[in-house]
């Protein structure tokens, strides 16, 4: 199969993402939201990816969910056979995690230029009430500590007093 041009376009996007990646980096507003910088600015107009993330994804956060989704891809792009969901499913757990109405937007976007993109991986559901602890942070003192259960089938603890 000749792949030559997904191929191209493929690293024409990654061009794109590290380019809008150091725009929003000379913004000096690490904690806006990207989404908001795109509509407020004209310098993200080209940039089409940057109105389907998140709306609350910060320019920080975007910034390291792009370098973990799109690190693989010169690797991917370089071996023989195109491994498709490996290029997709990164982009899409990644920068679209619990946002599956952007991933939908990216996805038709990228399959004007690359038609297999993004076909078959799982749907993605919406994440509900979901609580994010900043990296090397601690957890909020209402969380329950990894792997401890309460609750239903697990008995609440009882106190000797």
């Amino acid at each position: 199969m000749d792949d030559r041009f997904d191929r191209r376009e493929l690293l024409l996007h990654l061009g794109d993402m590290l380019e809008a990646l150091s725009c929003l980096a000379r913004t000096g507003a690490p904690d806006t939201p990207v989404v908001q910088l795109a509509k407020e600015q004209d310098l993200f107009r080209d940039f089409w990816f940057l109105r389907a993330l998140a709306p609350k994804m910060t320019v920080a956060e975007f910034s390291a969910r792009v370098a973990s989704a799109f690190f693989p891809w010169p690797k991917e792009l370089l071996d023989t056979e195109l491994n498709h969901n490996a290029l997709a499913s990164t982009i899409q757990h990644d920068l679209f995690d619990g946002n599956p109405d952007g991933w939908k937007t990216y996805v038709a976007h990228m399959q004007k230029k690359v038609r297999w993109f993004g076909t078959g991986l799982h749907e993605m559901r919406k994440n509900v009430a979901v609580e994010v602890t900043p990296v090397g942070g601690a957890p909020s003192a209402g969380q329950n500590a990894p792997g401890e259960r309460k609750g239903w089938p697990w008995p609440e603890p009882k106190t000797t007093n």
